[in-house]
């Protein structure tokens, strides 16, 4: 039952943080003007912070707070997002400038990728439960 929570916890933040990962993008494109490069990495940062706060509360329950225990979180969770930005602004790359394809189409498609492999990257490394 608690896996099943879990998953459907991370599909409902991860549909939030796709949300703001994805409005943050558009807004900064289309509306600042901002190159869709810059804009990855801006939407990048903030869907990273608003996803750190939602998977550590309400998707895998840490509710150790500690300084150290924060930090060390907090520390993994931005390295395996890090590795989500890489596959992110690669594929935005590949798909934009390779392959032609439309830049917020190109964002949608990164963002699953991108889910799938940050579900299990939390889950088996970030915010792991010792029993």
């Amino acid at each position: 039952m608690k896996n099943k929570k879990e998953v459907i916890s991370y599909l409902v933040f991860g549909v939030l943080t796709t949300l703001v990962n994805i409005v943050s993008y558009f807004i900064l494109v289309k509306f600042m003007g901002i190159d869709y490069k810059w804009a990855t990495t801006i939407a990048w940062v903030l869907s990273v912070l608003f996803a750190f706060i939602t998977n550590k509360l309400y998707v895998f329950n840490s509710r150790r707070m500690g300084v150290a225990i924060l930090a060390k979180e907090f520390v993994s969770f931005v390295f395996f997002r890090l590795l989500s930005y890489f596959i992110d602004i690669g594929m935005m790359i590949l798909l934009v400038e390779w392959l032609k394809v439309d830049d917020v189409f190109a964002k949608v498609a990164a963002n699953v990728v991108v889910i799938v492999m940050n579900f299990f990257a939390s889950k088996l490394f970030v915010f792991k439960t010792e029993n």
